[in-house]
């Protein structure tokens, strides 16, 4: 069978064996893109979910903050922004009163080219667009304590704002179960402060900290607590299919609304198989997902209902930027000494003690990389980094996803089964029953 995985910005057409496919590629269910998105913005912005109109909202203000993921993630910023944009100035809120704040989180900034990609040439050329510094203290404000024991800092171009607004994507998320909604205030605008607690193992390593899971994961309750702490007057969020096409738009109360997305989400995004797959191949959905290894863990974390404990993962991603930060580059280097990464109250291959309740920058994902590597093994196909580097990242290099299966397929025996996901964590593969 001939499959193209989601890889870089072109795909990747790799053959494999049709009597070893445990069941056809794993994929999105098939939803209808909206008829007309521009009018469905327009009916959402007037008639919103739990909350007034935008333009009611806007009255009497004279500053917004409109939030919006960075260029990791593939939100139709260009689209959803001028109508927001129109109908804030409408209302009486100056041009120079709004700032639209980009959602890095701990990501670099996004500046340039980069920008205009993000949010479109008109926007960028004609609003205040800024990015969130997560490690600049001074550009947050400290808003207590969550009763979990989080600090909670927050951008406060955001907080000091009178109207706060956020848009976003609504997928399965490693973590939180889903994104979007909350995940807009904390991680996107929170401060390094907040992320190292709330992604500390004491959270991560809780079984409910898991992609598509929401009641009981603490993950997903911390930061909701903090969103609420934060303030949100409005989200515009969106559900996209395979080529990026909307399928669903909701607009309004931050929980009430995104909780609607969320439902038509699960419907679209679940992948039943019939028994776990002693190999699955995968991806990181391509671009922008699948830049850096960073980001790539994701495509991992979500094959992991579906692998036999003992089998393998093989993952094709781009990682045209590399590693990622130089946090992470340097936990990885340090970790590549005999890899033992954070778990409670532990300690790794150098000696180091993990703090129970906080991670350095980027060590979250190396505590969601190990519940990988504790149950299976990986085969990584890149033409971003070369063999070598991906080895320090305890990962075995492969020429091609057909040698990967191939070796994968002669270790396991004449018995053994594939599985397929070409859209990675895009996709939300259970266990049928």
């Amino acid at each position: 069978m001939n499959v193209t995985l989601d890889y870089g910005k072109t795909g990747l057409s790799v053959s494999l064996p049709d009597d070893r496919l445990i069941a056809p590629p794993l994929a999105i269910r098939e939803a209808a893109p909206l008829a007309d998105p521009a009018a469905a913005l327009e009916a959402a912005l007037a008639s919103p979910v739990g909350t007034a109109p935008l333009a009611e909202l806007a009255k009497g203000k004279k500053t917004a903050c409109i939030v919006v993921c960075d260029i990791t993630r593939p939100v139709p910023n260009s689209f959803l922004l001028p109508p927001m944009l129109r109908t804030l100035e409408a209302a009486g809120i100056p041009r120079s009163g709004i700032t639209i704040l980009v959602a890095t989180g701990l990501h670099r900034p996004n500046v340039g080219d980069e920008l205009v990609e993000l949010v479109g040439e008109f926007v960028a050329k004609n609003y205040r667009c800024e990015n969130h510094h997560g490690k600049a203290t001074d550009e947050h404000e400290y808003l207590g304590t969550t009763p979990r024991g989080v600090p909670m800092w927050i951008d406060k171009r955001y907080t000091q704002a009178e109207l706060k607004i956020t848009t976003g994507l609504i997928e399965p998320h490693l973590m939180a179960g889903y994104s979007g909604g909350r995940k807009l205030i904390c991680p996107g605008i929170a401060g390094l402060e907040t992320v190292s607690v709330w992604h500390g193992p004491r959270f991560l390593e809780h079984p409910l900290a898991d992609c598509g899971i929401l009641d009981g994961n603490p993950v997903h309750e911390e930061n909701t607590y903090i969103a609420q702490q934060a303030g949100c007057d409005f989200i515009v969020n969106v559900c996209i299919d395979g080529k990026r096409r909307i399928t669903w738009l909701g607009a309004g109360h931050m929980i009430e609304a995104w909780q609607q997305g969320v439902e038509f989400c699960r419907e679209v995004v679940k992948a039943p198989v019939p028994a776990p797959a002693d190999v699955v191949v995968t991806s990181c959905a391509g671009y922008p997902l699948d830049t850096t290894w960073y980001q790539a863990v994701k495509g991992l974390t979500g094959a992991l209902p579906i692998v036999k404990r003992g089998g393998t993962i093989v993952l094709a991603a781009s990682l045209t930027e590399g590693l990622g930060s130089p946090e992470f580059q340097r936990l990885l280097d340090e970790y590549s000494r005999g890899m033992r990464y954070a778990t409670l109250g532990g300690k790794n291959a150098t000696g180091r003690s993990i703090d129970p309740n906080t991670c350095h920058m980027d060590e979250w994902q190396l505590v969601m990389f190990q519940k990988v590597l504790e149950r299976s093994k990986v085969k990584v196909v890149s033409n971003g980094l070369d063999a070598n580097t991906l080895r320090k990242c305890h990962v075995e290099p492969a020429a091609s996803v057909e040698a990967a299966v191939a070796d994968s397929l002669a270790e396991y025996g004449p018995q053994a089964r594939i599985a397929v996901i070409p859209k990675g964590p895009y996709v939300l593969p259970v266990l049928a029953g």
